[in-house]
């Protein structure tokens, strides 16, 4: 296998855009991601577009990649449509990585791009519905408002098992949505930046028990992409050396290690011959507060039952040993979800170039990102865990 590396990355400010359609922000992150690596749109021989929900949201099935690049100088260029749920992007990594490594490319741009804001509030929320077994749970009823995720009710119920479990409370959740604000608002392209208190987060509106808004990601529009490249073209470009030393997709397993992020987890770490208290920093799929927790344990940072105590500590805090969610993670920077998976790639790149400002980890070198997908028997679908390294 030949080695992997990222040339460059882009990225829209996370948010609400309703004026703003899926080409658009499709096209300003990859217009970013191009100038970034410091390379035309010429040399760019396949690109991967995640996208999870536009075929509802919008109503843009099938060829999506190939209607936001329409009118771009890409145009032409071949193109493969990923969709995998909120890993979308994760995914799309993942396949360019395999690619690169398997020498059948030496340059690919990824794309992750969703446009989740609508004037009809029930399209997200009926696309979400699409992210769990639609035989199980019925389809939508035409003409019903929807006003929440159905992802949240799943949330919930790890949330409760969690407490149930391991003698926590719900104000750890709070501490999780707490930290990861205070990351947010030194990342200028996050979501929800205004700072926030436990107390706040514990009084605010109740979404699913025991899970009030704070501790949900929001509806958010936003895209990402990446320039994935072979070593031998990224040392032409006089750029940092970021290398992608493993990046592994995983299904769900059997007994305690059910959840698919142990087993991408751990398959990445094998591959890149390092462990979990090796990195600097670590980007994880916080769409409510309790997953972060649970992925403490998950990816071994700690015994699942102490994760709890590993927030309490300061660990898991810019300043901490092993800090997570710099970005703000999916409950402030935002979670558009096929760009979700790209956009904590790029939080890594940033860290490791030294570009992350106030929330920069000193002399990080190595840095692992979780992109959870969908909701299948008590757990995501899919996980895929990628680890990128800074090359001395």
């Amino acid at each position: 296998m030949s080695k992997v590396m990222i040339a460059g990355v882009g990225m829209t400010p996370f948010g609400k855009h309703l004026s703003t359609g899926l080409r658009a922000l499709a096209v300003a992150a990859i217009d970013e991601a191009l100038a970034d690596a410091g390379i035309p749109a010429a040399d760019v021989e396949r690109i991967f577009f995640g996208n999870a929900a536009a075929g509802i949201v919008t109503q843009q099935e099938m060829i999506r990649g190939q209607i936001a690049l329409r009118y771009h100088a890409l145009l032409g260029t071949p193109l493969i449509n990923i969709e995998n749920a909120c890993a979308s992007g994760g995914s799309a990594l993942s396949l360019a990585y395999e690619a690169v490594a398997g020498g059948r490319a030496e340059v690919i741009l990824v794309v992750g791009a969703e446009k989740l804001n609508h004037e009809d509030k029930s399209r997200p929320f009926n696309a979400l519905r699409g992210a769990t077994d639609i035989e199980e749970i019925g389809e939508s009823i035409p003409g019903e408002v929807s006003t929440n995720s159905i992802l949240m009710d799943y949330y919930a119920g790890e949330a409760q098992s969690y407490l149930d479990r391991y003698q926590a409370s719900p104000y750890d959740f709070a501490l999780v949505a707490v930290k990861n604000r205070k990351h947010a608002a030194e990342n200028p392209l996050a979501h929800l930046r205004k700072p926030q208190t436990a107390e706040e987060v514990m009084a605010a509106r109740m979404i699913v028990s025991p899970l009030s808004l704070p501790m949900c990601s929001p509806t958010t529009d936003g895209a990402a992409a990446i320039v994935v490249c072979s070593e031998a073209y990224a040392r032409r470009l006089n750029k940092p050396l970021i290398e992608i030393i493993g990046s592994k997709i995983g299904a769900p397993g059997k007994g305690d290690k059910h959840s698919p992020v142990w087993g991408a987890a751990a398959a990445a770490y094998r591959e890149a011959g390092v462990g979990p208290h090796d990195m600097d920093l670590i980007e994880l799929h916080d769409a409510a507060a309790p997953a972060e927790l649970l992925q403490y344990g998950e990816i071994g940072l700690c015994e699942p039952d102490q994760a709890h105590h590993l927030l309490r500590s300061g660990a898991t805090a810019l300043g901490g040993k092993h800090p997570v969610n710099l970005s703000g993670g999916l409950l402030s920077r935002g979670h558009p979800l096929g760009a979700t998976g790209c956009a904590q790639v790029a939080e890594l790149y940033t860290q490791l170039c030294g570009r992350a400002g106030k929330r920069q980890v000193p002399d990080a070198k190595l840095g692992m990102a979780v992109n959870g997908g969908g909701w299948l028997d008590n757990t995501y679908a899919l996980a895929v865990a990628t680890i990128l390294q800074k090359v001395n």
